[in-house]
């Protein structure tokens, strides 16, 4: 994926790595564990570069930070608007493909003097491997 022409910031070969790596997992990973499969490419790169591109990508609108109540941030190369679901376990983040007839922003929009730019869903749980562990303990 090559987003470079859509925004104002110069894709360097290390913004292009983090994205392409980023793009091929639906995991939601955090920067570390996106610092682990770019350095398969990229061996010299430091985990600094990492963090400090990942939030210039984010800043910029072409990935999507998560920012998960007491956990890591982790990132999403889908920016489209839609919920995630969190394990409470393990921690580890999902998309959650649901269809709500509510426009939120639009309510907001209607219940407060704010201009309303974006909105997120998240929802908790556990996850089937976190589930299946519990149910091997018992």
């Amino acid at each position: 994926m090559n987003l470079a022409t859509n925004t104002k910031i110069r894709m360097t070969r290390q913004r292009q790595q983090i994205l392409d790596h980023l793009s091929s997992v639906k995991t939601h990973p955090i920067a570390d564990e996106l610092y682990q499969m770019v350095r398969q490419q990229m061996p010299r790169i430091s985990l600094g570069t990492v963090y400090r591109n990942l939030e210039i990508l984010s800043d910029s609108g072409i990935i999507q930070k998560i920012d998960v109540g007491g956990t890591q941030k982790r990132f999403d190369a889908d920016i489209s608007n839609h919920a995630h679901i969190r394990c409470v376990k393990c921690g580890c983040v999902g998309d959650l493909d649901v269809h709500i007839d509510v426009d939120f922003e639009d309510a907001a929009r209607k219940a407060c003097d704010f201009e309303v730019l974006r909105h997120r869903l998240e929802y908790s749980g556990i996850c089937p491997d976190c589930k299946d562990k519990k149910a091997v303990l018992m």
